[in-house]
């Protein structure tokens, strides 16, 4: 009975200095949250700068810059704009066979323009430039981190965020809105034609009905959130890879937090915008 009773103060006791433990460790868990953040916003100001001043651009990172924007925005601006062309149409199908059979024909070109243009294809160019370069740029970055050649680039006297990282960042940005904005085109041309056939006498009820869609407010803030989302598709890959530890089996890591970070960033930029919209 004495055994009993002695093991179970031990139990009890060990499990009270676990709890006085717990307050500790969520305050440290949630101080270096927000450090992490705050490392992401901070890269992301300095790029942001550095990339809207004219002294970036001298000959060798405008040769690095056009090289990025030239992998991930030309070499795929083909392929997605058909990708994004066969989903357009068949959406449009069926935005306008429901609203036909509902008696409300007359929404269905405002609805193409609300939901595909203003809604889906910034989101799927942003999806698809994050699986496509974004994984790439992370990966890149963390090898180079744990390799140390930004060290190197140092020690020569060149500098790591103008010549390495921030024609990154360009380069994402750039490719997320050249193929929201000409897939958003292209959704447009398909609308007309699913709505209006190949007649030209819809175009005076097509351009009134577009001009009622995109006034100056939606169009800034179709804008604004479009470079968000290019921004952050490099921004928040690039900062993880820069918080790995310099150990090669923890690249893979780095790659994994950075894509969680960008979905979860990205879903709050879309609610974010559906909120600020129709809320």
């Amino acid at each position: 009975m004495r055994g009993w009773y002695h093991w179970r103060m031990r139990q009890a006791t060990s499990l009270h200095r676990g709890l006085s433990r717990v307050p500790g460790e969520l305050g440290t868990a949630f101080l270096g949250w927000g450090a992490s953040w705050w490392r992401v916003f901070h890269f992301g100001a300095l790029a942001l700068v550095m990339a809207l001043s004219p002294a970036t651009y001298d000959k060798e990172n405008r040769a690095v810059t056009a090289r990025q924007i030239y992998f991930t925005a030309w070499q795929v601006l083909p392929w997605f704009t058909l990708l994004s062309a066969l989903l357009s149409m068949v959406l449009i199908h069926i935005v306008v066979e429901t609203t036909l059979s509902y008696g409300l024909s007359q929404y269905a070109l405002e609805m193409v323009a609300r939901v595909l243009v203003l809604e889906l294809i910034p989101l799927l160019a942003a999806l698809f430039v994050a699986l496509r370069s974004g994984a790439a740029i992370n990966t890149e970055v963390a090898l180079m981190h744990i390799r140390g050649d930004f060290d190197a680039l140092r020690r020569a006297g060149a500098d790591p965020l103008r010549r390495e990282l921030v024609p990154r960042v360009i380069g994402s940005a750039v490719s997320v809105v050249a193929l929201a904005t000409v897939s958003g085109m292209v959704a447009l041309v398909l609308a007309y034609i699913g709505v209006y056939g190949f007649s030209p006498w819809g175009l005076v009820g097509y351009t009134r009905t577009i001009g009622q869609v995109f006034d100056l407010q939606v169009t800034l803030g179709l804008a604004l959130k479009t470079t968000l989302f290019g921004v952050a598709v490099a921004v928040i890959p690039i900062t993880a890879s820069l918080d790995t530890p310099r150990e090669v089996r923890l690249a893979p890591v780095a790659v994994l937090r950075g894509m969680v970070r960008l979905f979860l960033v990205l879903a709050l930029l879309q609610g974010a915008s559906l909120a600020l919209k129709y809320v």
